[in-house]
Order: structure tokens, then C-alpha cells, then sequence
């Protein structure tokens, strides 16, 4: 496997262990000799509206990491207060964010991966191992582990997810003021019924993602969006 400038990319060093709880996976690389292990993470893949962000964290070895997981599975409220404690105690935050223009110009995906490539070069402190959410690697030369559900199984991608879902949300809150019609402050661009229902009756605006069915349709005769 190659990196985006081609460099090899080693996705799995060794068989990282059956995990029993969110920090076996860390504790056991920190136990083969890996210093900065940092999880990364995406928020808004789904949404017809919006950036992608991308997170990655690196946690202290010794921290309370029982207290991170998967950021759809908190409340706001919990989200928000252990985006705080993150930026207090991880060792090194990096964040990216990745704009509807470019999901539309090389397709969600790859939108996503270039937010975690980004959010890791982002860091402070380079890592030397990296737990991704999902089934596909980062395009960076570093050793990594794409684990399915990861902001589930290891704490490093719950914190990423937290920190991603949190400044997403904020953007999007941002966004409202801009456009209170689709009150992107409550879906977040996601598509549910009542975002649809106003954009039938309003068409899209310039944060829409043209390339997203439910979106697309509006641009088959050519119409620009809505200023």
C-alpha cells in the first residue's frame, strides 16, 4: 500500500489485540514500542449541507480514557464538555476542515480522507502509529490500523469523533445565521424532513454539497443557488 506522495504505508505493523475495552489497542502499541498514538475521525460524511471535519488526537498513556466514546452515542452537553477537557489534557489536537465545494469537486470519500490526512499533519507532535475510524487508511507514510467503528472500540478515534462533532456543529450554528431558513442550527445540513421540505420550497444556497442526490437535482437545468 502507497501513500498519496507514494511513499509505503504499512497499514498493520502486527495483529493489534481483541479489544476489551476503548484503550486496549493503545495500551497494547505503547507495550511494542509506540510513543504517539493519535486516532482520527470525521464528522459529516452524511449531510446534504456543509464542510467535512476531520480530528486527530493524541491521548496521554495515563489518562481517564473510559470517559471517551463514539460522539453520536453523547449528548450535546457531554460532547461539548468533553471537548473542553480535550483541549485541556490531550497531548496534541490537529483539525481540518474540508469545504462543499471540494466534497463536490473529488466526491465525499476522498474528501474525508484528505480531512484526516490534514487534521494529522495538523499535529503538534508528529504520531508514529494512527488509529482511523473506517476501512480505508490515511494517505500519510505512517504506520496505521483502520479499525470498522473505531470511535467505538478505541478511545484516541472517540476523542478525534468529539472534537470533529463539536466544531462541526459549531460551524453549522455559524452557518444558521447566514441562512436561518434551513435552520441549520437543529440538522446540521443532515437531510431530514424538514430540510427537504425547505428545499423544495427554497432550493439549495451556496453550502449545499451540488453533488448529493436530493441536491443535484436542483442544478439539472443549470440554475445557480440561491446568494
Amino acid at each position: 500500500m502507497r501513500g498519496g506522495d507514494g511513499t509505503p504505508v504499512q497499514q498493520s505493523l502486527f495483529p493489534l489485540p481483541r479489544e476489551t475495552d476503548r484503550f486496549s489497542f493503545e495500551r497494547d502499541l505503547v507495550r511494542r514500542g509506540f510513543k504517539a498514538i493519535a486516532g482520527t475521525d470525521e464528522a459529516g460524511r452524511g449531510p446534504l449541507a456543509g464542510p467535512v471535519v476531520a480530528a486527530s488526537v493524541i491521548l496521554p498513556v495515563d489518562c481517564d480514557y473510559q470517559q471517551f466514546n463514539d460522539s453520536k452515542k453523547l449528548t450535546a452537553k457531554t460532547r461539548n464538555h468533553l471537548c473542553d477537557v480535550l483541549r485541556d489534557m490531550a497531548v496534541s489536537i490537529g483539525i481540518s476542515i474540508i469545504p462543499e465545494t471540494v466534497i463536490d469537486r473529488i466526491n465525499i470519500l476522498q474528501a474525508s480522507l484528505l480531512a484526516m490526512k490534514n487534521s494529522l499533519e495538523a499535529l503538534i507532535v508528529p504520531p508514529d502509529f494512527i488509529l482511523v475510524d473506517g476501512k480505508f487508511p490515511v494517505p500519510v507514510a505512517v504506520s496505521q490500523q483502520a479499525l470498522v467503528k473505531g470511535d467505538s472500540r478505541s478511545a484516541s478515534i472517540a476523542a478525534a469523533s468529539i472534537i470533529a462533532k463539536v466544531t462541526r456543529d459549531e460551524i453549522m450554528v455559524q452557518c444558521h445565521r447566514q441562512y436561518p431558513q434551513y435552520n441549520f442550527c437543529k440538522n446540521k445540513g443532515y437531510p431530514t424532513a424538514e430540510h427537504r421540505r425547505v428545499l423544495a420550497a427554497e432550493g439549495p444556497c451556496p453550502l449545499h454539497r451540488r453533488s448529493f442526490a436530493g441536491v443535484k437535482e436542483f442544478f439539472a437545468s443549470g440554475p445557480d443557488p440561491k446568494p
